[in-house]
């Protein structure tokens, strides 16, 4: 008989494949001290939370049956997972249970915002009766830009097209082929946000997606533009949202997420353009429900030693196996994340190859390591080692592991080869004993390079003075250079110059670079 503990408030319909398991004593215990959960943990065999009650590694260490762990939602925040991870406890999360329920409120913006509905809402009950102040727009024959296209973002296509909206959307991940595929044009960042005549934003908050949207981005489009976020406060530049709505380039835009949550004196809400909601998105009965089915169906497997999905940390390995991939984790993922960054176009394949003496071990721990590493520069804390490869499926994206016994050279060497809708990619790397990780190849040119770090990628004519003029620009910008590492095949052909820098380049100094004689292009990447 398990033992499972649902320390937080979940309905009984939620739970009730739990209740109903004949091998499953269920326990609801809420509003517990940490004192008092770690008192208890001990007799259980799986831990059921939401938001409330907080995971930490003293609690993980007092659970010493504890085989899963599940939180009842997306985020994971209050869980400790390097604590769980080192325990062997299995974390699992429902990050489908709100997809509906999202994508529903973003479009009931949508709607609200188009017909402005609060404020007449508002007006009406006040005791005025005004029709002339609150004229609309139709969604008919409008088109929406989408700014990321997953689970959510599809679902809010779906809804649009049965408006007769044209749906243009702009995804790192999305190809033609997927956007044919969901019956959506295939558009650039900057398609987006010419073309749009609303714009809803669903990608995760990473260094990369805050601020997607911004002053640049705002003078780009159309007049009489409509914005929503029911993502992540932070994709948007609420200064600039303002400005543009101030000047009236922007006619309105409805929020259900802020930079500041609960926000505090946030000029946009005294804005009548502007409608608010208190981060509801997933805010459903059904949603809640939902997220507490998925999660006891997973906790069911994981006890019954079936197989589960979900999992958000790294399942574990047999000690044989982790005693000869774990030197290697490190190397994968920096892999993953330096191809990630020079890759342009939507993901289509990675083949990982693995030579020399890791032509015989079981290698499927790395490969998904260095998905993680690739899918995290896109999704940030939405991919995971577990994960990646269920959100690489979900976007088409192929994922093949070869193996070879030559190692061009090098005791061990691992490939990564990145396919995309524009082009193909190819980095490899290697550990050195003593050392630690190596870049050693970046499309075919022969590199020694530790992948830590600021780093220029920059691909150049090999003519005399061109190092100069790169060095001497970056200096009088006060960039000081760490390392330089210089690669080409052909004398006085193609080369590239890979340089460690003391801190990140500003887009400025980037443009400037690329504008000098013999420079090709310029890539900043950040390990």
């Amino acid at each position: 008989m398990f033992k499972v503990l649902v320390s937080d408030p979940l309905s009984e319909f939620g739970i009730q494949k739990l209740l109903d398991a004949k091998d499953v004593q269920v326990d609801r215990k809420t509003g517990l001290s940490e004192a008092e959960l770690i008192d208890i943990i001990g007799e259980y065999d799986a831990l059921l939370v939401r938001s409330q009650t907080k995971v930490t590694p003293a609690v993980i260490e007092a659970g010493t049956k504890l085989k899963a762990i599940g939180r009842a939602g997306v985020g994971v925040d209050n869980i400790d997972l390097t604590a769980a991870t080192n325990a062997g406890i299995v974390v699992i999360n429902a990050p489908d249970g709100n997809t509906i329920s999202t994508a529903e409120h973003s479009f009931a913006m949508i709607m609200a915002l188009a017909r402005r509905i609060p404020p007449a809402y508002k007006k009406l009950i006040e005791g005025e009766w005004d029709r002339k102040s609150f004229t609309g727009v139709e969604l008919n024959n409008k088109t929406l830009g989408i700014i990321g296209l997953g689970r959510i973002g599809a679902e809010v296509a779906k809804r649009a097209k049965a408006f007769n909206m044209t749906v243009i959307a702009y995804d790192p991940f999305l190809t033609q082929e997927r956007a044919d595929k969901l019956g959506v044009k295939f558009g650039t960042l900057d398609d987006v946000v010419t073309q749009a005549d609303f714009i809803t934003v669903h990608t995760p908050l990473t260094k990369d997606t805050k601020y997607i949207i911004n002053t640049k981005e705002f003078e780009k489009m159309k007049d009489g533009v409509r914005i929503v976020n029911c993502a992540r406060g932070g994709i948007i530049n609420e200064k600039a949202l303002y400005e543009a709505i101030v000047s009236g380039k922007v006619a309105g835009a409805a929020l259900d997420v802020f930079e500041q949550e609960p926000p505090v004196d946030n000029p946009l809400l005294k804005l009548p353009q502007v409608i608010v909601t208190p981060h509801l998105g997933a805010s459903t009965v059904e949603a809640q429900e939902n997220v507490a089915i998925d999660v006891s169906e997973e906790i069911l497997h994981i006890l019954r030693d079936e197989p589960f999905k979900n999992a958000v940390n790294l399942p574990s390995i047999p000690a044989n196996v982790m005693e000869k991939v774990k030197p290697y984790f490190e190397l994968n993922e920096k892999l993953g994340s330096f191809i990630a960054q020079i890759a342009v176009g939507g993901l289509k394949e990675v083949v990982v190859t693995y030579s020399g003496d890791l032509n015989d071990i079981d290698t499927a721990a790395l490969t998904r390591t260095t998905l993680k590493g690739i899918l995290a520069y896109h999704l940030g804390a939405a991919a995971n080692y577990v994960n990646a490869p269920i959100l690489a499926k979900n976007r088409d994206i192929h994922v093949t592991e070869q193996k070879s016994t030559y190692g061009g050279g090098f005791n061990n060497l691992v490939t990564v080869t990145l396919k995309t809708s524009q082009e193909e990619r190819t980095v490899a790397g290697t550990l050195l004993n003593g050392y630690g990780p190596r870049i050693v190849k970046i499309d075919g040119y022969s590199i020694d390079l530790v992948p830590q770090g600021n780093l220029l990628l920059v691909h150049h004519n090999d003519r005399p003075g061109a190092i100069g003029r790169v060095g001497t620009l970056l200096g009088n910008n006060d960039v000081n250079i760490a390392t330089m590492q210089v690669g080409r095949r052909d004398v006085g052909g193609q080369a590239i110059m890979l340089l460690s820098v003391d801190k990140e380049v500003s887009p400025d100094v980037l443009d400037t670079l690329g504008e000098l004689n013999e420079i090709k292009s310029v890539t900043q990447i950040e390990l």
